[in-house]
């Protein structure tokens, strides 16, 4: 380990003696990369910005990363600026190179910062980058009144953003695997013992699935064992979710409102003889 934070402590110091480019020199070396694939004028260009990886890098201690990974993520987005950059528009590498090192930090810590996923659109990495930096200022400068609307108003997202975002912030994610003492102090237990899922499991929600169509075919079987009245009554009380009252329908079919409920008791023995008859076993789920 100390071998290793000395490596580090010297690959510093040789990125912050690295000699400064003239204009010139480092258009030169930037034309010799880009048209000849010079692999020295590339390394001479990029070890002088090494000290810009670091600088940068520096601004993303607070987030709990290497700061040796991030200096080599920088320099990934510094070797990128080198591909992509134009001599010939008189920009200096450094203002366009900054725009890559910065963003390929950015990148790095939002893939590891959480094992949520977050900061998918430029909206939500502007909050991710800003919202202390904000916050800090707007206390500052207006107190806390509706801070969460100011916040939203100042980088363009909507309050629910700057709230889900200010959660995310709020804590480090927790393992589910992480070690909890039990109530009695007899042994430890993980987080996850204490999660209940109270949803079915796969299994048996394609068993049900399979059950349902099953009975719902051997019920329609049946359904035409009955008559045509006994059908009607059965469909107006049984089978629909607004069911006719006993006399509504005796009215409608010109009898009583017993001689109706006695067609419809009947209709239901006659069924569940059907059913049981036919499917003995898987039919008592109707009785």
């Amino acid at each position: 380990m100390t071998q290793l934070t000395g490596l580090r402590r010297q690959f510093v110091r040789a990125a912050m003696s690295a000699p400064f480019l003239s204009r010139d020199e480092e258009r030169s070396l930037a034309v010799s990369w880009r048209e000849h694939h010079d692999r020295k004028a590339l390394d001479r260009l990029t070890g002088a910005h090494m000290r810009l990886v670091i600088a940068l890098a520096a601004r993303f201690r607070n987030y709990g990363l290497s700061a040796a990974d991030l200096i080599q993520e920088g320099h990934v987005g510094l070797l990128e600026a080198a591909a992509r950059f134009e001599p010939e528009r008189e920009v200096r590498f450094s203002t366009y190179a900054t725009w890559w090192i910065r963003a390929s930090m950015q990148d790095y810590v939002l893939r590891n910062w959480s094992i949520v996923r977050g900061g998918t659109s430029s909206g939500q990495k502007a909050l991710f980058f800003n919202l202390r930096r904000i916050r800090a200022k707007l206390l500052q400068d207006g107190g806390e009144i509706d801070l969460t609307g100011r916040i939203a108003s100042e980088i363009g997202v909507s309050r629910g953003d700057v709230q889900a975002m200010e959660a995310r912030l709020a804590g480090a994610d927790i393992s589910l695997n992480a070690p909890l003492s039990d109530a009695d102090g007899s042994g430890l237990s993980e987080r996850q013992d204490f999660l209940v899922d109270s949803t079915p499991l796969p299994d048996e929600l394609v068993g049900r699935s399979i059950d349902t169509e099953r009975r719902l075919k051997w019920l329609d079987q049946a359904l035409h064992s009955l008559n045509e009245r006994e059908l009607s009554i059965l469909r107006e009380r049984r089978l629909r979710d607004d069911a006719a009252t006993l006399e509504a329908l005796g009215s409608r079919m010109g009898i009583s409102k017993e001689r109706v409920r006695q067609i419809e008791n009947r209709a239901l023995e006659k069924l569940k003889r059907v059913l049981l008859d036919r499917h003995h076993d898987g039919a008592q789920a109707f009785v």
